[in-house]
C-alpha cells in the first residue's frame, strides 16, 4: 500500500481505512510503521507518539521505540462485533517531540481471533496497560512485549501475563541488572486470572507495590483489565489517574524449560531498545566498574542463560577469554557480593537464569575458552537470621545459551550449550566447564 506520511504541522492522520470482521473476535493489528531520523538512543529525536482509535474512539497509544524502521508494531484493538470498522492512526503532538519531523504508517494488517477460537480467551482477558506520565515526557520505561503462559490449577486453568519494559527507573541498578539477570529490561508478571473448567472466573490478582499480590478489583465481563503503572519499578494498580494505554498483542510461551528471558529472544529487537535508553539516560560509561550503578557498552558482555538446582545457594559465574594464547578469568560478579544469582525454587521452580559479565574493551572478539561456576550460602532475606557459611547445595545442570550483542545491540549466534551435571561446593572452589574451539 502506498505510505501515509505527515509532517508534525499537518492535522491529517497517518492512516484512516476501514476493515472488515466477519464474526464477533478479538483483534490484532500490525502496523509498519517509520519515524524519519529517529533513534531511541537520541536525546532529540528518540521516537514518536501515535493514537489509535477505532470507530471514532480512543483504542490507545502507540509509541515508535525501535528507530527510522520502518518497523512492525503489534497491537490489539480488543473484542470487535462482526461488520465494518474503521481504523484511524494519528500522531499524538503533545507529547512527540518537536525534532521529530517526519512519521508514517506504511501499511496495516489486521488480523481477527473468532471467539470460538482457543487462543480467544487469553486474548480477551489480556490486560491494557496505563503507563506513567513520565514514560511520555522521559521516552522510558515503555511496555515493549506481552506474553501469557497457561498452568493447570487444582481447581481449573490460570492464564498468567508478564511484560517486558524498556527499562525500569526506579529498580536495580543497571551495573547489578546486568550481572544478575542478563539484561536492562525490566520483565514484571502483570495479572493472573484463574477460571473453572466452565470459563467462569474464580480469582483475579495482580503484582502490586513491593511486589506484593493482591486481589484485582476492575474485572468487567467483555471489557480489557486495566492496570496502572503506579511505582518506578514498574508494579502496578487495578486503579490510577493516567489516561494514555498501551496494548500489546499478549503472546503465548511456555517457559518450562528456560528463563523469562527467552521472551527477548524471541523478540531481539528488545536488547537493542533497552540499550539503546541505557545510553540516552546516561547509564553507559566505557569506565564503569561494578558497584558504580553504570555499566559499559552492552556488547562488550557476554550474556549466559544456564539452569541449576539449587538450595539456599547463590552463584557466581565467569567466562575465560583467549588472550593470545593465556586464559584471562572475568566473574560476573565483579567482587560485590550483591551481584550474586539468586533464583528461589519457589520463584523459579525450573533453576533457569540469566546473567552477564563485561569483557575488557580491548577484547574485541577473542574466543571463550571456559565458564566457571561458584557457589555461596545465600543472604538472609528480611527478618532472617543469617545461615551458617557453607550450607546449601547447589548444582548446575545445563548451560542453555552463551551469546554476544553485534554492532547493532541485537543477540548473535549461540556460542555454546551444555548439559549434565556440575556439581558446586558452597563457599568453595570454582567448577569449570570446557568450550570447545570453533
Amino acid at each position: 500500500m502506498i505510505s501515509a506520511v505527515v509532517a508534525l504541522l499537518v492535522a491529517a492522520p497517518l492512516w484512516d481505512r476501514a476493515f472488515d470482521v466477519a464474526r464477533p473476535s478479538e483483534v490484532a493489528a500490525t502496523v509498519s510503521a517509520r519515524c524519519g531520523g529517529c533513534s531511541w538512543s537520541s536525546p532529540l529525536r528518540p521516537g514518536a507518539v501515535l493514537i489509535v482509535d477505532v470507530d471514532g474512539r480512543y483504542s490507545q497509544h502507540l509509541i515508535l521505540t525501535r528507530g527510522e524502521g520502518p518497523v512492525e508494531y503489534r497491537v490489539l484493538l480488543g473484542g470487535l462485533a462482526a461488520g465494518t470498522h474503521r481504523l484511524r492512526i494519528r500522531v499524538d503532538r503533545s507529547w512527540t517531540p518537536r525534532a521529530v519531523h517526519e512519521v508514517a504508517v506504511q501499511d496495516v494488517q489486521c488480523a481477527a481471533t473468532p471467539e470460538a477460537a482457543p487462543e480467544s480467551r487469553a486474548l480477551a482477558l489480556a490486560p491494557v496497560v496505563h503507563v506513567r506520565g513520565n514514560a511520555f515526557r522521559r521516552f522510558t520505561d515503555v511496555p515493549l512485549v506481552m506474553w501469557y503462559e497457561t498452568d493447570a490449577t487444582p481447581r481449573g486453568t490460570r492464564i498468567r501475563y508478564s511484560v517486558v519494559f524498556s527499562n525500569e527507573d526506579g529498580g536495580t541498578p543497571a551495573d547489578r541488572l546486568m550481572a544478575t539477570w542478563g539484561r536492562l529490561t525490566d520483565i514484571e508478571y502483570v495479572l493472573g486470572i484463574e477460571m473453572a473448567p466452565d470459563g467462569r472466573v474464580l480469582e483475579a490478582t495482580y503484582q502490586g507495590p513491593e511486589h506484593k499480590i493482591v486481589p484485582y478489583r476492575g474485572l468487567v465481563r467483555g471489557r480489557h483489565p486495566a492496570l496502572w503503572v503506579v511505582t518506578d519499578n514498574n508494579m502496578v494498580a487495578d486503579r490510577g489517574k493516567t489516561h494514555a494505554v498501551f496494548a500489546p498483542v499478549p503472546q503465548p510461551f511456555d517457559l518450562g524449560g528456560t528463563s523469562r528471558e527467552a521472551v527477548m529472544d524471541a523478540n531481539p529487537w528488545t536488547y537493542q531498545v533497552s540499550s539503546l535508553e541505557a545510553v540516552r539516560e546516561g547509564r553507559v560509561r566505557e569506565d564503569a566498574r561494578p558497584g558504580s550503578r553504570m555499566l559499559p557498552d552492552p556488547r562488550r558482555f557476554v550474556y549466559l542463560e544456564a539452569c541449576a538446582q539449587t538450595r539456599d545457594a547463590a552463584l557466581t559465574f565467569g567466562v575465560a577469554v583467549d588472550r593470545g594464547g593465556a586464559l584471562e578469568w572475568f566473574d560476573s560478579d565483579g567482587g560485590q557480593k550483591e551481584f550474586r544469582i539468586i533464583r528461589r525454587p519457589s520463584e523459579f521452580p525450573n533453576g533457569c537464569f540469566r546473567g552477564a559479565v563485561a569483557l575488557p574493551a580491548d577484547a574485541g572478539e577473542a574466543p571463550l575458552r571456559a565458564l566457571r561456576f561458584r557457589a555461596y550460602t545465600r543472604a538472609p532475606a528480611k527478618g532472617e537470621a543469617p545461615l551458617p557459611a557453607g550450607s546449601g547445595a547447589a548444582r548446575v545442570l545445563r548451560v542453555n545459551r552463551l551469546f554476544r550483542l553485534d554492532r547493532d545491540f541485537l543477540p548473535g549466534p549461540d556460542l555454546f550449550t551444555w548439559r549434565g551435571e556440575l556439581p558446586l561446593a558452597v563457599e568453595g572452589a570454582a567448577s569449570e566447564i570446557a568450550i570447545p574451539a570453533r
